[in-house]
């Protein structure tokens, strides 16, 4: 295993346990190259709220890049497993920052790069993403209250809709 390699290794089981100390349920994906053609997301995350995919990527300092392949990867698997696709970054020396793939930079190449004074600035931390999962204006148990409050002719499905809006 190259040294590179170790080090990424290192830094995704430090994700995994950053995100388990905030109560996440958390796993790794198995190695690369593993299960399935397709590429699995490193990390999928979830409190109960919020459920992330994860494409953990670190650095010592130069940009971050990632492959259009695998950013597409992510953002398929997202979809599919009813997750929200993020990218983490970490450069040395800082926290783990996270963006949506429609908010990092595309090369002309059509790859990825997110800069360190980017993720500083732009990125989303562990506490935004523990938020995330609040601000949804309805839950879905709030949802099939008010379905079920629509099957029961307690509520017409004009005012099931405003309440949902």
């Amino acid at each position: 295993m190259s040294n590179s390699n170790a080090k990424g290794n290192r830094r995704e089981r430090q994700l995994v346990n950053e995100f388990d100390e905030r109560g996440f349920a958390v796993m790794r994906a198995p190695a690369s190259g593993s299960a399935t053609e397709r590429e699995l997301p490193d990390v999928l995350a979830g409190d109960g709220n919020a459920f992330y995919a994860v494409e953990a990527k670190s650095s010592a300092g130069d940009p971050i890049y990632l492959t259009g392949e695998e950013v597409e990867a992510l953002v398929y698997f997202s979809q599919n497993f009813g997750a929200k696709p993020k990218i983490g970054v970490r450069f040395d020396r800082e926290d783990w920052y996270f963006f949506h793939p429609a908010d990092v930079y595309q090369t002309d190449g059509g790859n990825y790069r997110v800069k360190k004074e980017t993720a500083v600035e732009d990125g989303e931390t562990f506490d935004d993403l523990q938020a995330s999962g609040d601000d949804e204006s309805a839950t879905d148990t709030d949802v099939r209250d008010v379905l079920v409050a629509v099957e029961q002719g307690v509520l017409t499905p004009e005012e099931a809709a405003s309440m949902l809006e």
